[in-house]
């Protein structure tokens, strides 16, 4: 080889590693920024728990949501759920449970205006409707807004995180990530952090270390259909489904079975009805349309598209297997 040949290598090879550190001293840059400001989108009962178990963190949270309405509920939502922490805290003392919820709302504020809450955001979090559309025209217009190190993460139980971040520019996909919660959030220790194939190391450690310092044990996952806990879950309570439907048993039984003889906590029928049966029609619907899991654990059930077609929901509508109208 002439020495003009080893030369040219020589200094592309050079030119290549420099411009790979540059780019790993920028990345490293941004992802070191401690998260502080947290923004929540959406005040219905998962937003707003994500908001009350950040906000009792001593986090700053933003609360988002379309309407000064929905914002009001959500706040009655964080007020009702802190009063029961602040009471199993103090139990004996008013005047600290008071001084513990004042504290957590010293942490709250709230806003119609997403893309100004989005401003001094460290981390934001959607927690909106299981519509992919929706989702990825509110991140397009965050990903406007939000600083270059800011962190975006859904809640989305069913929806390909990886999907939802196509919205989203180049780099903020290697700072999109799923941040999925469970239902009551102050109460359920477990979060799962959903890892995309863009995801950056250092953005899942950032999550991780806010996860834990809220109060959650996160788990790390690949953007599956249902990550874990709902791949498993989905999967068990349609077959339950299918008890009913083959009349091999009743709901009651079910239920009993699976608590006594399996240590569950809820039965996999009134579980589905704490769920909602929408929900977990909305599941199965979108499973078997976008693939990635064996059709035969979602196959259409008679009993739970009747009783969806019927308006019949679970808890949420006053009747779903069960009827919760009677004391």
């Amino acid at each position: 080889m002439s020495l003009s040949k080893v030369m040219s290598s020589s200094i592309l090879r050079n030119a290549y590693f420099r411009s790979q550190a540059l780019r790993a001293m920028s990345t490293s840059a941004i992802q070191q920024k401690e998260i502080r400001n947290i923004t929540v989108i959406g005040a219905g009962l998962m937003g707003a728990g994500i908001a009350q178990v950040a906000a009792q963190a001593q986090l700053k949270v933003t609360l988002v949501d379309t309407t000064d309405k929905a914002l009001e509920n959500g706040r009655t939502i964080i007020t009702n759920s802190i009063k029961r922490v602040a009471k199993k805290k103090h139990p004996e003392d008013q005047a600290k449970q008071q001084e513990y919820i004042d504290a957590a709302f010293q942490n709250i504020s709230t806003t119609t205006d997403s893309k100004q809450a989005a401003k001094d955001a460290d981390l934001i979090v959607e927690a909106i409707v299981e519509n992919i559309k929706v989702k990825q025209q509110l991140f397009k217009d965050l990903d406007a807004a939000a600083p270059e190190h800011t962190i975006f993460c859904s809640n989305t139980s069913s929806l390909s995180v990886t999907e939802i971040a196509k919205a989203t520019s180049d780099k903020r996909r290697q700072q999109f990530a799923g941040l999925h919660f469970f239902n009551p959030v102050p109460a359920m220790k477990l979060v799962e952090i959903v890892r995309t194939e863009e995801l950056q190391d250092t953005v899942f450690d950032q999550l991780a270390e806010v996860t834990k310092k809220i109060g959650k044990t996160p788990v790390s996952c690949k953007d599956t259909p249902g990550f874990i806990v709902n791949r498993l879950l989905v999967p068990y309570m349609l077959e339950a489904f299918r008890i009913l439907d083959r009349g091999e048993a009743s709901p009651q039984d079910v239920d009993t079975a699976m608590k006594l003889g399996a240590g569950m906590p809820m039965g996999p029928i009134e579980l589905a009805d704490f769920v909602g049966l929408d929900t977990m029609k909305f599941i199965a619907d979108g499973w078997r349309e976008t693939g990635g899991i064996e059709p035969s654990l979602v196959t259409p059930v008679k009993v739970l598209d009747d009783l969806v077609a019927e308006g019949r929901l679970g808890r949420k509508s006053g009747k779903g297997f069960y009827d919760y109208t009677k004391k």
